[in-house]
This record gives structure tokens, C-alpha cells and sequence, in this order.
């Protein structure tokens, strides 16, 4: 005690501002649960494994831990494992894994002498670690819908019957959608591998504007089911009453129950409003039902919501070609073979971060020379916001091997200390890097799943953030390589453009096909089939097979770029570009363009095979550079610089002023619409009227971006930021536009291009170089509609031998998905 006293001055209570970390140590991925458990600082609050602890003492002085240690707790019954009825972690009705309890002793520890003591203050505030991870992830909470509260319905007579739906326009009787304004019946969306319907119910409102439907089947007022509701801060509004709940703040949940079964199981209905693209809450739609003539307290639930949808795809993965489902494989344990726990949506996260540790720079920078003493050492105060920390902690975490052993069973339940190992391990969670890599980006700072491809971009540019002025430590010029574009002119002459990138962006030449015969005996089948009203199994569908040659061969054909302006001919002129690689990177990196813009700007993923090799050559791909002969194009004069200033055209304006519309105004609706004629500038016009600058004199805009144009990719659901600079980067045109949101790395333009981060200057640091054949070493897949949610496995070659890296689950892989890849990872071969 008198050794506690004598160091009382170092120990500080903490305030609510503190971060304080008593779940896992900052440079390692020790828990309290480890051997040795966890040691937290009472000066800084930050939390050390026992082989970290000393390394703290040595370089704060700071004495004085709060010690914490679990050890499983004997458990004599088995506890049966709950069927999860909400799409949630570590909550009431969400999944449950069975966790097994823990014993916890805690004690005060002063280095090098340890004194018992108990401490509340640390013990009783939030985890950092839990605020900033929200590892319990549930389905975004719905709202209640302002469509919804305002809906007009039309007195036309409809009644709806209590059986036999089918959709208006189709023999559809699945997925059946009620309008609530006008009664029509509709089939929903088409999914991805070509079930569903046939997107008439989203066709109607784009025709009507009637903005909210119910997917029927899904109506109920079954007590049992009102249970989910839990999950959901609810609102009803009825006869003036309001009623707020939420399960953890009602104390009578019985009570709760009762009532909504009589007003608020309809919550449960899947109702869906197509101008907020999104699912949301209809507190009136017993009244909207009832209009109809249904009475929803007759009806029984038939159909899976599109959450309960979301929750079936993640407890029964049906994905089973890339995950390799059904089939026995080998466990794998030891250095390199870490999983990574996915803390909610984070396996595009999992997935990119197995393949880059997999490479030798990663590996020999994080790894093989720092040691985590070493990185400890040179980590500044708090090292849970340096991402060079993080980045030492995880690649010791993944490749050292010591967090990669057989996990106990956990339903032994006799005697722990007997327990039977089973084949799979627990895996790290990489939480801390995670709220580093994130804090500088506001979408993978969520729990929302994210695009890998735009991670990988994002990590490669903090990583060259971290190491600047230390080109020599810098991993990420490993993936990096040159390219040098060419652009001719009609008049004969050449400009040479060139940039840096990490990532080969390859788009799929359908046409190109290697299986048409095929593909159209299919086609002919399935139209046979659809008009009998048959449908087509997913074993029999044909897909196009594309070889990977073919890929690579698009990047470097030529293209047209339109309206590239000509410095010798002084006009805007069509010319032919090529491209070519500079320098071939120690590891290529090649994106797969899978996901598109298809007719009516709907995103569409391309359901296509990749047939890739496990050795490519792309030395021909090498750029010549100028050529003998050939004559470069002058540069740029001070007026070619200037961007041209739209005018007004003065018929449209003359037409607006005739109507009773302000002069000034219908020149600026005329400007932002590119004069694209008199009724796009009424409508912008009208949008606009209200607006704070609508009286500033022209001179005094920038009129460099089409507004309507930002308007329009607006409503694809686009950020503004993200449209008016994709706009910028592809000349004001719509359609490039949208193909550099999804691909901003391969957008061809006369236009200077502020892309992406992973672009920079042809003179910055010098680039590897070396041959142009290369091995086959990873792969990151994808399942699902969109980058925005499904899920991200990685496939990688180690050791002889293909592995199968699945969030924690690293297995040995029997038949790896090469054709269905979304990122491809190649090696260069030693020349």
C-alpha cells in the first residue's frame, strides 16, 4: 500500500472526454482473456498485453495498471442454440454464438511489484474499443416516411382480394408489390442472378410518380412476429395519439407486445418508398389497407421482408461456388494463416488486407524489420491513431501466428480444462486499424459494407501519406506503375500524356465472348421458357466466359475521345487515344469493371466468367513513346486555357421572358441546362426560384458544371460533391460521368482529370520496374447485386497451395474461384 501511495500522483481519474481501453492492447491483440491477461495504464488509459507492458513502463515511466484477467467459467447444461429473428450481433434476438462466460479477477499492479486493489472508475466506463467499433450491427433503423403520411389514394373502385395475387403485367405471383395510391399489383425489382420480378412495380411509379408500395405476403398481425420490433425506435400516429417505443426502455414488454399487435405489427410489413429508394414505416397502414378493402388482422405472413431477405443471405450463405460451400477443407493454423473477425459488414476490409500481407513489401516493411517493440518506440503518445502502429500490430497479428490456433469447443462444457480443440480458430479484430484507415473517410468509418476496390485505393493512399519523404519505406510503390496515354489529332500530330496508378482498371469485352454458341442456345431456351411462364434454374443458366487476354488487349486498342481540343487545329475535334504501361510493377493489380450502367441508369453487375491464366506476359502492353517522325502537338496557348463561356441561347430566354419569367433568371435556367431547349430550362428554372445566388449577375458564377447534370446523377442517389466532380473529370458528360463514380481510375477524357489519389504526377518518387510476366498470387471475390453489400472473400497462393481466407475462416482451398474474381493480385516473376 505504501508503494501505491507512493505513486498516487501518476494515477488519474478518468473524465468522460477520456478514451480509455480495457478490451484489447494497442499493439498487439491481446485480450483479457489472453495468457497474462490485460495491464491498462491509470495515466493514459491505454490497455497492454504482458509481454507490452514493460515496453510502456520503459518509455512513459508510468507504474501504476489496473490489471485485468478472464478465465472460462465451468458451465454444466448446454446452452441450445436460438434461431436469430433480427439482423443484429450481441443483442436480444439477433444471433446468438453461443459464447461461452468468463471469470474476472481484477487487480492493481505496480511495476515491478503488483498490490491488490480494486478499481471502479476504469471499470465501470465504456470501452473505447465497444464506442468506436459498434461491433453489435443491426439493419439501418427505418423511418416513417413523409410519402407515407401525406398519400393521396385514388377513389377508383379497386378492391383487392385476400389470395391469388398476380402481377398486373406479368404472370408474376412472387414478390408482388401493392401500390398504395392507385391499388395496382406489380412485380418488384429483377435480382442479380435473374430471380425476383420484372421491375413493373418500380416501371409504374416511374410512369405514375405514386411513390409508396407494400410487398404483400408480407402483412401480418402475428403476435409472435411483433417481437422483432425491438429493434426499431417506432412512432404511430393515430387519432392524435403518439406512441414512442423502444424494447430496452419499456419495462412492461408484455404490454408493449399487445399493443403493437394491435397497432404496430404492421411495422413489420415491408413498405417501400421509390423516391427515398428505400424501406420505411407506414404508421397509417391499417387505413392505406384498408382502402382496398383488406383487412390486415385477417392476414399471415407469406413472404420473406427485404431485411428478413438480407438476414437469410447472412446466416445460409447461398453463394456457394466463391466461398467453396459444402465441400470438407483442411483447416490451416500458424504464421500467415490468421483470420480477421468481421466486425459488421468488414470483410472487403478482411478480404484486401489477407492479400496485401501476403505481399513480401508489406510483409519485410510491418513485419519482417520492426519489430513491435520497435514500432511501440517510435509511436507517438496515444499509438491507437497512428496508422504506422496499426499497421506493425496487424501484420504481427496476422503473420506471426500467434493468434492462430485451434479455438477450444465451445459447447464442452464439462471440463474447460479438457476441452477438445476443433478445427477453426477465433481470428483478430482488427478494430483499431479500422478507426485509423477510416478516420479520414466518412463512408469506411461506418458499419456499412463498402467497394474493396475503392479501399485498396484509400489504403494505398494514407500508406504513402504515413511514409512521405521515405520513399525507401513505402510499401505501397510496390503496386504502383506508370502510364503514358496518346492522343492523335486529325491533323496528324501526337500529345503524350502520363500518370501513376496502383490499380489496371479493365472493362469486359462481352462481345468478345468465347462461349457465344452457347450463350445463344440458352437465350433462345430461356425466351421459350418465359413465354410458356417456366422458369429457368440457377444450374442451367449460361454465362459469358471472357478471357482474360482479351481484357488487357482493351486497355491498349485505341478509342475515340470526343470533343478533345486541338491545339494546332483550334477547334474541338474527335482524335484516337492508346494507352500503354511505363513500368511494370513488382504487383499488378487488376480491377475487373463487373459493375455498369445499363439502360434507364440502373446499376447492373455483369453475371460473367473471367477465364484467367496462372501466368500472364503483358510485355507487349510496354508504351513505344514518341516515335520517329512523329510531331508533338503545340502547347496550349493562354486563350486555349481559358474554358469558353457558355452564352444563353436567346430563343429559349425569349420563350421563358414570354411566359412571365425574369430575364436574368431564364438566361441562367438556359446556361445550367446548356441550352438543351425551353422545357429542361423551365424545369430548372422552377427547381431554382428560390435559390440564395438566383439574382447574382452571371459574370460572377462558375458555370464550369452543368447543373441539371449534377441534378440528374443526384437522383441515381449520387452525392453532389461526388457528382460535380465526376462531371468535371469527364467534360460535362453524363454517361462518363457515372462511369467514373464506379471507375474512377479508366475514364477517358480531353479534360483535366482530378480522378482519384492514386493517380499523381509522372515526376514524383521513381517507380519499380522490371519484366512483364507474373504468377497468379490473389483474389478477392465478390458476391452480391452491388459493392454496397453482399460479401468479399479472398483466395491466395501460399506455400504451394491455394488458401481460402473467409473472415476468420482460413482453410485450405480446393477449387478456387479464378473466373469469378473482382480484384486480381499478380506477382512478378524473377527474370
Amino acid at each position: 500500500m505504501e508503494l501505491l501511495r507512493a505513486n498516487l500522483p501518476r494515477v488519474r481519474i478518468p473524465e468522460p472526454t477520456n478514451r480509455i481501453y480495457k478490451h484489447e492492447c494497442c499493439i498487439s491483440f491481446d485480450t483479457p482473456k489472453s495468457e497474462g491477461g490485460l495491464y491498462i495504464d491509470m495515466n493514459t488509459f491505454l490497455a497492454f498485453g504482458k509481454d507490452c507492458v514493460g515496453w510502456n513502463f520503459e518509455k512513459t515511466g508510468n507504474p501504476v495498471y489496473l490489471h485485468i484477467r478472464q478465465t472460462r467459467k465451468l458451465v454444466c447444461e448446454d446452452r441450445p442454440l436460438k434461431k436469430p429473428t433480427l439482423l443484429a450481433i450481441g443483442v436480444d434476438g439477433g444471433f446468438d454464438n453461443n459464447e461461452p462466460e468468463y471469470e474476472e479477477t481484477r487487480n492493481i499492479a505496480i511495476l515491478p511489484d503488483y498490490v491488490r486493489l480494486a478499481v471502479d472508475a476504469i471499470l465501470m466506463a465504456e470501452g473505447a474499443e465497444r464506442k468506436e467499433q459498434v461491433a453489435s450491427w443491426t439493419a439501418d433503423k427505418k423511418h416513417i416516411s413523409e410519402y407515407a403520411l401525406n398519400l393521396q389514394q385514388l377513389g377508383n373502385g379497386v378492391f383487392i382480394h385476400p389470395s391469388g395475387w398476380k402481377c398486373a403485367k406479368c404472370d408474376k405471383t412472387e414478390n408482388l408489390w401493392l401500390n398504395l395510391t392507385d391499388g395496382m399489383i406489380l412485380c418488384g425489382r429483377s435480382n442479380w442472378d435473374g430471380s425476383g420480378g420484372n421491375n413493373h412495380a418500380i416501371e409504374h411509379f416511374k410512369e405514375t410518380g405514386y411513390p409508396v408500395a407494400v410487398k404483400l405476403g408480407t402483412i401480418t398481425a402475428d403476435l409472435d412476429a411483433a417481437e422483432v420490433v425491438g429493434s426499431f425506435t417506432v412512432m404511430y400516429m393515430s387519432q392524435g395519439i403518439v406512441f414512442w417505443t423502444d424494447d430496452r426502455r419499456t419495462e412492461d414488454k408484455q404490454n408493449l407486445l399487445i399493443v403493437l399487435s394491435k397497432i404496430g405489427a404492421l411495422l413489420l410489413s415491408d413498405v417501400f418508398s421509390y423516391p427515398e429508394d428505400e424501406s420505411v414505416l407506414d404508421p397509417l397502414l391499417a387505413q392505406h389497407l384498408a382502402f382496398f378493402g383488406i383487412d390486415f388482422s385477417s392476414l399471415r405472413k407469406t413472404e420473406m421482408t427485404t431485411a428478413e431477405r438480407e438476414l437469410d443471405q447472412n446466416t445460409n450463405f447461398d453463394w456457394n461456388r466463391i466461398q467453396e460451400s459444402g465441400q470438407e477443407m483442411e483447416p490451416l493454423f500458424g504464421p500467415g494463416y490468421t483470420g480477421l473477425v468481421n466486425l459488421g459488414n468488414s470483410c472487403y476490409l478482411a478480404a484486401t488486407m489477407q492479400v496485401v500481407f501476403s505481399t513480401r513489401s508489406f510483409c519485410s516493411r510491418y513485419y519482417m524489420t520492426q519489430s513491435l517493440k520497435k514500432a511501440f518506440e517510435a509511436a507517438p503518445a496515444d499509438p491507437t491513431v497512428d496508422l504506422n502502429t496499426q499497421l506493425a500490430k496487424l501484420a504481427h497479428g496476422l503473420l506471426s501466428g500467434k493468434y492462430s490456433v485451434p479455438a477450444p469447443e465451445k459447447e464442452d462444457t464439462t471440463n474447460v480444462a479438457n476441452a477438445t480443440p476443433i478445427a477453426k480458430q477465433e481470428g483478430i479484430p482488427p478494430r483499431m486499424f479500422k478507426g485509423v484507415i477510416a478516420a479520414s473517410h466518412p463512408e469506411f468509418s461506418t458499419m456499412r459494407q463498402q467497394d474493396a476496390l475503392e479501399f485498396f485505393l484509400h489504403f494505398i493512399d494514407q500508406v504513402e501519406r504515413v511514409n512521405a519523404g521515405k520513399p525507401e519505406f513505402d510499401p505501397s510503390t510496390s503496386f504502383k506503375f506508370g502510364i503514358e496515354e496518346r492522343l492523335l489529332c486529325p491533323s496528324g500530330k501526337v500529345a503524350y500524356n502520363r500518370r501513376h496508378d496502383c490499380i489496371l482498371s479493365l472493362s469486359i469485352p462481352l462481345h468478345l465472348a468465347i462461349n457465344k454458341g452457347e450463350l445463344e442456345a440458352f437465350h433462345k431456351s430461356k425466351g421459350e421458357r418465359d413465354t410458356q411462364g417456366k422458369e429457368v434454374s440457377a444450374d442451367e443458366i449460361v454465362r459469358p466466359r471472357v478471357r482474360l487476354v482479351d481484357c488487357l488487349r482493351s486497355f491498349v486498342a485505341e478509342e475515340e475521345v470526343h470533343d478533345f481540343y486541338s491545339t494546332e487545329l483550334k477547334a474541338k475535334v474527335t482524335a484516337t487515344k492508346t494507352a500503354g504501361l511505363i513500368s511494370f510493377p513488382d504487383y499488378l493489380v487488376l480491377h475487373m469493371r463487373k459493375f455498369v450502367m445499363e439502360a434507364g441508369w440502373v446499376p447492373k453487375k455483369l453475371d460473367v466468367y473471367i477465364d484467367v491464366p496462372d501466368t500472364i506476359d503483358i510485355s507487349d502492353m510496354c508504351s513505344k513513346g514518341i516515335q520517329p517522325g512523329e510531331e508533338l502537338l503545340p502547347e496550349p496557348a493562354a486563350e486555349d486555357m481559358a474554358e469558353p463561356k457558355l452564352l444563353a441561347d436567346d430563343d429559349i430566354v425569349s420563350q421563358l421572358v414570354s411566359m412571365g419569367f425574369n430575364n436574368l433568371h431564364c438566361q441562367k435556367a438556359a446556361i445550367n441546362t446548356s441550352n438543351a431547349g425551353v422545357e429542361e430550362a423551365m424545369n430548372w428554372l422552377l427547381s431554382h426560384m428560390d435559390d440564395a445566388d438566383i439574382d447574382a449577375p452571371i459574370s460572377q458564377e462558375a458555370q464550369s458544371v452543368d447543373q441539371s447534370k449534377v441534378d440528374t446523377l443526384v437522383s441515381f442517389g449520387f452525392q453532389e460533391d461526388v457528382a460535380r466532380k465526376a462531371l468535371k473529370a469527364s467534360g460535362g458528360d453524363i454517361e462518363k460521368a457515372t462511369d467514373w463514380i464506379f471507375n474512377p481510375t479508366n475514364v477517358s477524357s480531353s479534360s483535366d482529370m482530378d480522378v482519384s489519389s492514386s493517380t499523381t504526377s509522372i515526376a514524383d518518387s521513381p517507380l519499380p520496374d522490371g519484366g512483364g510476366a507474373y504468377r497468379l498470387m490473389g483474389i478477392v471475390s465478390h458476391m452480391g447485386t452491388s459493392t454496397q453489400c453482399g460479401h468479399y472473400v479472398a483466395h491466395i497462393n501460399k506455400d504451394g497451395q491455394w488458401v481460402i481466407f473467409n473472415d476468420e475462416k482460413v482453410r485450405v482451398s480446393k477449387n478456387p474461384p479464378k473466373d469469378m474474381g473482382y480484384l486480381y493480385v499478380f506477382e512478378r516473376l524473377n527474370s
